[in-house]
Order: structure tokens, then sequence, then C-alpha cells
């Protein structure tokens, strides 16, 4: 089950990230956000990242993916709150 609780902190998390990660110019920062928002999709619930990764095992894993990924993935939590 996938609880208001978890949809409105992943949608938290991942807003604030892509907002920094489509506006920054340094590289680093933006290794960084990848990094972290793959640690967090791996800790998130299954049944939750089911949901917003359309059945893709490296959704938010993948570099070349990865804005593409995150403006999804936002986008689908926040029409599930």
């Amino acid at each position: 089950m996938i609880t208001k609780d978890s949809i409105e902190t992943a949608y938290s998390f991942l807003h604030q990230k892509q907002r920094i990660y489509v506006h920054s110019t340094l590289d680093w920062q933006k290794d960084d956000i990848e990094m972290a928002i793959a640690a967090y999709a791996d800790d998130m619930s299954q049944e939750l990242f089911e949901a917003i990764s359309g059945g893709r095992a490296d959704f938010l894993h993948d570099h070349k993916q990865f804005q593409e990924d995150i403006t999804k993935a936002v986008e689908i939590l926040e029409n599930m709150l």
C-alpha cells in the first residue's frame, strides 16, 4: 500500500532536487544529485517506485535519462497527491 505520507515525502524531495538539477551549471552538483536520488529510489517503497517508474528498473539510475526521469517522477507524484 502506498501511503499519502510516502508520496508527499518523495514528491518534496524529488521536486526540490529536480529544481536545482535543471538550473545547475555544475557537473559535480548534478552528479551529487543523481547519486542522492538513485540512493533514495533504492530505499523507497517498491510499490511507489513501480508506480512512478513504469516498470523500468534503471529509472532514476541512468545518467543519460536522469533529467527526463526525475521530471516524469515529479509529475506523476504531483498527480498522486
